[in-house]
């Protein structure tokens, strides 16, 4: 359940910090008070789009911090460690940082994460559903993703290895139409494949080689200096005479062995001093065998650099090192191969073609079995929330008819109903009434709550354009849906209002030429005078104020 949201800097929104209760939630306030504003900042910490449009005027950033406890919901901990975060003691920090200059970034647990992984995180937190959410219902595409969704992982796990199937199938025919190019283009791709594989092969190039012959190069190009060097060297180091350091150390050496057979302190002294002049000496020997290496061969260089510019002319034109000239040499020698050889590649994609399809009708006929087993289940269920919201006598179907092959199957679905006795089934888009809607609607939602309840209920204004009895039945239906799981609602119906087990009251002022708005939970006497207000507008005499006492206390 969400405990608290923190807001900083949204779109007109200061500073609030909002506490939720279990069970439900009330949010009222006048008309354009900023509620909706609410549910777009929690959508944002649920990973929703963000832009530089909801920072405050004259803010630098928007900040917006939720707490959830999710100790009691597996799933959530389950996808919280799948994707490597932690929810200390079952608490799971979220944030979410948008700045003015458009940029955002998330964190899960107080450590970096991508908004994809915020959002993965988020559909096991909330389920969000808007004023016009119901319009969504009107779009039967959407019904089967429902129906799914009620099935649950059987049909999650189904509708995967259709996507991969169809996915599959789509991938051998994009390569066999390809082998249907124009003859004309394809004898010219295999003269040009001929000539590059034939380049880079003949060319016979060698992982490391550049550098190699780079540094011999060098060598040969520096050879006098390299040769004056070392003479030089060798010189200091053993020198005619008493000038060389091999003879100094020596001496040295002498020095110390002979003092030492007076203090043996300075043996160790001895020892030190013979080993540098042990490694002089190999050291000397080194540099006059190299100098005897040093070679000045102006032929051998004029066929190095001969070398080194055919490597950069393949640089130029197939890739920017040598592993990646001989890498694009081995996929144009692939493409070469499908180009000679199309025919019988042609009669391979066939064979995979016609297996790949097989596999796809084989998904396909699997995820229709098994929704039409559940949808009559999901029918039933639907049907008995209806019961609860004095749509006792509504007939609903899951119709399922057959349609062309897709990644979710080759199913349509859309969902008939026929709210009156006597009336045949018709599409849900058919539905007039907004009440009706409303109760379809929450009646889906129910449905789908007790297969798999979520932690959070978020229901922003689905009274709108709902009244009388049949606003008390929508309270009553939230209320039931609060006992299962934390139900959140922005509403202007008392009869929701007085239902709520915590009443939040928004409201917007001005002050200094800034709009600010705020948040206070309400005491017991000041939700009588909310719940007396949205009963009687401006005018709130006692008798209103009696109806809205005995409200909350029937509720």
């Amino acid at each position: 359940m969400l405990r608290t949201l923190s807001i900083r800097d949204f779109a007109i929104i200061d500073r609030l910090v909002l506490e939720f209760a279990p069970g439900l939630n009330v949010i009222t306030g006048e008309t354009g008070a900023g509620k909706s504003i609410l549910i777009g900042a929690l959508n944002l910490i649920l990973g929703g789009r963000a832009g530089s449009e909801m920072v405050r005027a004259g803010a630098d950033r928007a900040v917006i911090d939720a707490v959830f406890d999710i100790g009691a919901s597996p799933g959530a901990l389950g996808c919280v460690a799948d994707l490597g975060f932690d929810a200390e003691d079952g608490l799971l920090y979220l944030t979410r940082e948008l700045l003015s200059a458009g940029k955002s970034s998330a964190r899960i647990g107080g450590r970096p994460a991508a908004v994809a992984q915020l959002k993965a995180v988020g559909d096991w937190l909330v389920d969000l559903h808007g004023q016009h959410e119901h319009q969504s219902l009107l779009a039967s595409a959407r019904h089967v993703d429902i129906l799914d969704e009620w099935s649950g992982p059987e049909a999650a796990a189904l509708r995967g290895e259709t996507a991969l199937a169809f996915e599959a199938l789509r991938a051998l025919v994009r390569e066999r139409d390809a082998l249907k190019t124009d003859e004309r283009e394809r004898a010219h791709l295999v003269d040009l494949y001929a000539f590059q594989t034939r380049e880079i092969a003949e060319a016979a190039l060698s992982p490391g080689e550049e550098e190699e012959l780079a540094q011999e190069a060098r060598r040969l190009s520096n050879a006098q200096k390299l040769a004056c060097s070392a003479a030089a060297a060798a010189q200091a180091l053993s020198g005619d005479g008493a000038e060389g350091a091999v003879q100094a150390i020596a001496a040295a050496a002498r020095e110390l062995e002979e003092a030492a057979a007076l203090d043996e302190r300075l043996a160790p002294l001895v020892a030190a001093v013979n080993g540098a002049r042990y490694e002089l000496e190999e050291a000397s020997r080194d540099l006059v065998r190299y100098q005897g290496s040093i070679e000045d061969n102006p032929k051998r260089l004029e066929q190095i650099e001969t070398r080194l510019e055919a490597v950069r002319a393949l640089k130029r034109k197939y890739g920017d090192t040598i592993e990646e000239v001989l890498e694009f040499g081995r996929q144009i020698a692939a493409r070469l191969d499908a180009l000679t050889h199309r025919e019988d590649r042609g009669r391979e994609l066939d064979a995979e073609i016609s297996a790949a399809d097989a596999c796809l009708a084989d998904r396909c006929h699997a995820l229709t079995a098994l929704r039409t087993s559940q949808a009559r289940a999901f029918a039933e269920a639907v049907l008995a929330e209806l019961g609860d919201l004095a749509m006792e006598r509504t007939r609903f179907e899951a119709g399922i008819e057959p349609a062309q092959r897709g990644p979710t199957g080759a199913d349509r679905v859309e969902f008939l109903i026929a709210p009156n006795p006597g009336e045949p089934l018709r599409p849900l888009a058919r539905i007039a009434s907004g009440g009706e809607m409303s109760r379809v609607m929450l009646a889906i939602k129910g449905a789908m709550a007790r297969q798999e309840p979520l932690p959070t209920m978020v229901f922003d204004e689905i009274d709108v354009g709902v009244g009388g009895r049949t606003a008390g039945v929508i309270a009553g239906k939230l209320a039931a849906l609060a006992r299962a799981a934390q139900v959140l609602c922005i509403t202007h119906l008392p009869q929701i209002a007085s239902r709520g087990g915590s009443h939040h009251f928004i409201e917007k002022t001005t002050a200094s030429d800034r709009t600010i708005v705020s948040v206070s939970t309400l005491t017991a006497d000041a939700r009588v005078q909310e719940i007396a207000r949205m009963l009687g507008g401006a005018d709130v005499s006692e008798v209103v104020i009696q109806h809205a006492r005995e409200m909350l206390g029937a509720a």
